[in-house]
């Protein structure tokens, strides 16, 4: 006898789909083929495509901020945080439902869809304004150097698939030329 699926079930194998094949594997056929069940089960979870989509959506932006945060927080101080940008982008771990090794994978899928766009704004919002409170712990209150470190840090997360190795060293050289310009 087969597991009942839960809507979890459905929500990690979707985000395991959105990263190994992209939007177009959100449908319930293709779900449904790669939980070993029917598009009945699909629809028992989920009212249609654009319920499953959304509560995707609401699921990765529940973690997204939280994520972000918990991995700089290991860290000792304010400049300490800033300086592990580069080590956390890309390097995420991704358990199928969370990780920041969603990251890359949402925001290509919120070049086609307004929803998803409105999302990755809230979540980028979020971040940058701890970056901002990390930035003026140190005594830097530029609002440009928020949105530099964070470009820096989404490049470093596209970045990631071949070269994630080298992202700590340039944002930790790249934290150390802004302070060394700002103090």
């Amino acid at each position: 006898m087969n597991k009942r699926l839960s809507t979890d079930d459905w929500l990690r194998a979707g985000f395991v789909a959105l990263t190994e094949d992209g939007v177009a594997a959100l449908k319930a056929e293709p779900m449904a083929r790669r939980l070993k069940t029917t598009k009945g089960s699909f629809y028992w979870h989920f009212a249609d495509i654009a319920a499953f989509h959304g509560a995707l959506l609401a699921a990765w932006e529940d973690q997204a901020y939280a994520n972000f945060v918990a991995q700089l927080e290991d860290q000792a101080g304010p400049v300490q945080k800033l300086r592990a940008l580069g080590g956390i982008s890309g390097s995420g771990t991704f358990d199928g439902n969370s990780g920041l090794a969603l990251d890359p994978t949402v925001r290509a899928w919120a070049h086609s869809d307004a929803a998803v766009s409105q999302a990755v704004v809230r979540v980028d919002a979020q971040r940058m304004k701890y970056l901002g409170a990390l930035l003026k712990d140190i005594g830097l209150t530029n609002p440009e150097l928020v949105r530099i470190l964070y470009a820096a840090f989404i490049g470093m997360e596209d970045m990631s698939a071949t070269d994630a190795g080298v992202n700590g060293p340039a944002m930790g050289t790249l934290v150390d030329l802004i302070l060394a310009l700002y103090q």
